[in-house]
């Protein structure tokens, strides 16, 4: 199932860019976010991490040079670094910490990269749009 969603994510993200011209959060991520609907408090945690990444990129734009390349490499960083850091402090800090893990480690990167590029409300709203259909195809498929 796994590679049915990525694959079937991949492609609806791509008729959804060609169609709408906006990114549901990067080409892989509805397929990744559709494999973990049951669980919507890691796809909680995964926005949290995203949101996090963006702070920070605010916070150092203004005193640095970043655009294309390297700011979509410096926000899979700080979407890396972020995740390992999640790991590493919930567990201890807060109740029920194992439900709001990340998901991926690129994942939160790639979101974040298209808050900056065309905002938050798009990118939440296609993400979960192309999820969903993704989501839905999915177990068409494995139905048929």
């Amino acid at each position: 199932m796994v590679f049915e969603s990525i694959f079937v994510g991949m492609l609806c993200s791509l008729f959804y860019v060609e169609l709408t011209g906006l990114y549901a959060g990067g080409i892989i991520v509805p397929g990744y976010i559709a494999l973990y609907l049951d669980q919507p408090l890691r796809i909680v945690g995964t926005l949290l991490v995203s949101f996090l990444a963006l702070s920070i990129y605010r916070l150092i734009s203004p005193y640095l040079i970043l655009y294309g390349r390297r700011r979509f490499l410096l926000m899979l960083l700080f979407g890396g670094f972020l995740t390992m850091t999640w790991y590493r402090i919930t567990p201890g800090h807060l109740p029920g910490a194992m439900e709001l893990r990340v998901i991926g480690w690129i994942i939160p990167g790639l979101i974040a990269n298209a808050f900056v590029k065309q905002g938050i409300l798009e990118t939440v709203a296609s993400m979960f749009i192309v999820t969903t259909i993704t989501f839905l195809l999915v177990k068409a498929l494995l139905f048929i």
